[in-house]
């Protein structure tokens, strides 16, 4: 899921101060699930946040909230479409998609951030994510043990670990695992250790964000003759 974490009222409430009317938009799907932008959060940061504008004296503004399904799917701003456009600013609780996506929607009105967008992860324990992919577009996971270098290892290597491994720890912080001690260790009990001998090519990142802007097109899934060409 995307990961997110949410900016501070102060940061927020500077971004939206100029504004007469705001609306904060929650989302809830990944940011409800990583605590950063679901119906909950949102709430307590529109009660924060009006506080915080009438200490500085800008207690008029305007600040309401709701929260939709998905801010990454067009079809789910309906629920804004009758009224979405009263309002001169919008904070949106989605991920980068999600305030891309609203200030389409809504090209008359200002919109702004409420999250920091950090990384596609898992939940590891209560309270705590951990980033696993990159989204590099070419996914090279089988040739790893299902263990991604790309994103798990500090320094982005393909045919094993730099020097600075010392106990399987990697030399960048203490507490992360060495992303190829993790590969070596999994890759020996499944028995695919021969597999890391061979010289693994360098990464195609034309498929990556140096590609510019990716498009993923089924054509099987569009309306006929009115789906995109890949």
């Amino acid at each position: 899921m995307i990961v997110a974490n949410r900016k501070n009222v102060r940061e927020i409430r500077d971004m939206i101060q100029g504004h007469s009317r705001v609306l904060l938009v929650g989302c809830g799907t990944c940011v409800t699930v990583c605590l950063a932008g679901g119906e909950r959060e949102v709430g307590i940061l529109g009660s924060a946040l009006r506080m915080s504008l009438k200490l500085i004296g800008r207690g008029e503004v305007v600040v309401d909230e709701c929260t939709i399904e998905r801010q990454c799917d067009d079809a789910f701003f309906d629920a804004l479409a009758s009224h979405g456009a009263e309002y001169d600013a919008i904070c949106s609780f989605g991920c980068g998609v999600g305030v891309q996506a609203l200030a389409e929607r809504f090209p008359g009105t200002a919109v702004y951030p409420g999250l920091n967008t950090q990384f596609m992860g898992l939940l590891e324990s209560q309270g705590v994510w951990a980033e696993k992919c990159s989204g590099c577009g070419n996914c090279r996971l089988g040739e790893f043990a299902g263990i991604c270098p790309i994103t798990r290892c500090s320094k982005h290597l393909f045919n094993g670990p730099c020097g600075g491994s010392r106990d399987g720890q990697c030399e960048v912080r203490e507490e992360l695992d060495c992303a190829w001690q993790l590969i070596y260790d999994r890759a020996k009990e499944i028995g695919m250790l021969g597999r890391l001998e061979e010289i693994t090519p360098p990464n195609d990142w034309s498929k990556g964000l140096d590609g510019g802007t990716r498009k993923v097109v089924r054509e099987d899934q569009c309306i006929a003759g009115l789906g995109p060409k890949a």
